[in-house]
This record gives structure tokens, C-alpha cells and sequence, in this order.
């Protein structure tokens, strides 16, 4: 088994192949990570994301058209919830540079900017209009989607998994993969599959005398403060597991998350703020 580590797009990344000939693989596959980062960081202002964000609309390449029309996909299928156009609320909240920066920000707290801004995607002409006063933001679906290109880079070598700072996504075998829970966790198997976790218990901050996260509500344009703690999901790729977990994590609703979980058959692990762990989805 070959294991190699990195830093990329603001999280620690791990591949492991099962290999005896892959290193030049997962060369590639990191390689993937940083030529995405640098198309679609929002802290770069030099990446394709930042000039969009500046100009409004532009001509684009190929990995951002996608993401955008995913993320708009992704918008419409969860009523509003996974939202791409939360970038302002983001930074009235601090979040305007990289995470490793913020764990204080002396910005003052204000109104939080309305959400759901118009994206209007231009697939055959490769172009992305903005409306004006919305900047978009691809966050955790640009992390997960990369995940599943590095994945299909190394599959070309044998069994693969990709952690991508927990979004998770494997191919080949099954592979246990842990999670965290208030009584000491659970091992999920994973074959040809992908996880993702969505929560307030890391990517957190001060705001003046307010304890500040990254998971914004659409709907209000603050963090979210429902009772979940974190979302766990499983899907067919890191893509569609990112937007589920943060989808049901903003149903702010504990129970309800977990109603709809069963409901879609999606399987998850739901932690709430009070050190409840709720299995849904199938999972028992």
C-alpha cells in the first residue's frame, strides 16, 4: 500500500494506493489538487475564480463551468440550502482569507447581505454572468469534486482512496473508514463510494465577542445555529456526498435532517450539539 500526504486547498490530504508501481500516480493526483486550487481558490486573487468574482462575467474554463452549473444543480435540488453565492456572508462574518488566518477577525459584525444571487451559465458559449453585487464562493463542492478526479487518477494503478480533509472517496475494495462520535465512533465500509462531512466543530472563529463558523444559512446569511454539531453522508462521489452533508446540516433540525435522510435513503451519521449521535438513511 502506497500512502502520501499534502496540504491543499486548506486541508491536510492523504492517498493511499494499493500498488507496488504507483508513485508517479499519486504524484499526478496531487498535482490535480493544486492546479484546481489555483483555478478556484477565492483567496487567490490571481485564480479564475478571483477574476470572475472582480469582472462579474467572463469567458471561463472548463473546471469552473462545471462547478458553477453543479453548484447551481445542487442549489435547485436542496431548495436554496447549498447555496454558491454565500461569498459575501462569508466575509461579513470574517471568512475573507484563508482559514489559517482567522482565528480572530477584527472585522465588526454587520448586516448580514442577502444570498441566492442569479448565476446565469452559458454552456456552449464557456461563459458565467454574475449578478451584480454576488460573488460566488465553491468551497467544500470544488474540494469534493476534486477528490473524484484525483480518484479516477489513481485508479489507473489499482484500489485508491482519496481523503480530501475528509471528504472521502474510494474505489477497488472496501476500506473502513471511521467516524467521530460522542460514544467513541463507528467504522463505515466503503466500496467505490465517497463520504463527506459537514460540520461547525472545526472551521470555527471569534467575531468580536461571537463564536463564528463557515456553514452559512442562505436564508439569513449568518451561520447556521440549528442543533447539529456535524453531518456525515455517504453517496456515489465526493461531489454529490459534500452537497448532501451540508444540504442537511442546514435543515438547522436535527430530527428533521434525520426524517429526510430516511426519506431520500441517503445513509448518515448526524451529531448534534448536545453529544447525540442519530443513525439515518439505512444505517443501523
Amino acid at each position: 500500500m502506497l500512502q502520501h500526504s499534502f496540504r491543499a486547498m486548506g486541508s491536510e490530504m492523504e492517498l493511499y494506493l494499493e500498488s507496488t508501481d504507483g508513485a508517479p500516480l499519486l504524484a499526478d493526483a496531487e498535482e490535480e489538487f493544486h492546479r484546481v486550487e489555483s483555478l478556484l481558490s477565492r483567496f487567490r486573487p490571481d485564480s479564475e475564480l478571483s477574476q470572475l468574482n472582480r469582472l462579474g462575467a467572463m469567458l471561463v474554463g472548463p473546471e469552473l463551468l462545471e462547478l458553477a452549473q453543479l453548484s447551481l444543480d445542487a442549489r435547485e435540488r436542496t431548495g436554496g440550502r447549498f447555496d454558491p453565492t454565500v461569498h459575501e456572508a462569508l466575509v461579513a462574518t470574517g471568512y475573507d482569507r484563508s482559514f489559517e488566518l482567522v482565528a480572530v477577525t477584527k472585522r465588526p459584525p454587520r448586516d448580514p447581505p442577502h444570498c441566492s444571487g442569479r448565476i446565469v451559465v452559458d454552456v456552449d458559449a464557456s461563459t458565467i454572468a454574475l449578478e451584480p453585487g454576488f460573488r460566488l464562493d465553491l468551497g467544500g463542492i470544488a474540494k469534493g469534486w476534486t477528490a473524484d478526479r484525483a480518484l479516477a487518477v489513481l485508479t489507473k494503478g489499482g484500489p485508491a482512496l482519496v481523503n480530501a480533509g475528509g471528504d472521502i472517496a474510494s474505489a477497488g475494495r472496501p476500506w473502513p473508514i471511521g467516524v467521530d462520535t460522542p460514544d467513541g465512533g463507528l467504522t463505515l465500509e466503503l466500496e467505490d463510494g465517497a463520504l463527506a462531512t459537514s460540520g461547525r466543530d472545526r472551521r470555527t472563529w471569534r467575531q468580536g465577542d461571537a463564536e463564528r463558523h463557515h456553514l452559512i444559512d442562505p436564508s439569513t446569511g449568518l451561520p447556521s445555529e440549528g442543533d447539529l454539531l456535524s453531518v456525515t453522508t455517504a453517496a456515489r462521489t465526493a461531489t454529490e456526498a459534500e452537497v448532501l452533508a451540508k444540504s442537511l446540516f442546514l435543515r438547522g433540525d436535527a430530527d428533521a435532517a434525520a426524517a429526510e435522510a430516511d426519506e431520500r435513503g441517503v445513509p448518515t451519521v448526524l451529531i448534534t450539539r448536545d453529544g447525540r449521535a442519530l443513525l439515518a438513511g439505512g444505517l443501523a
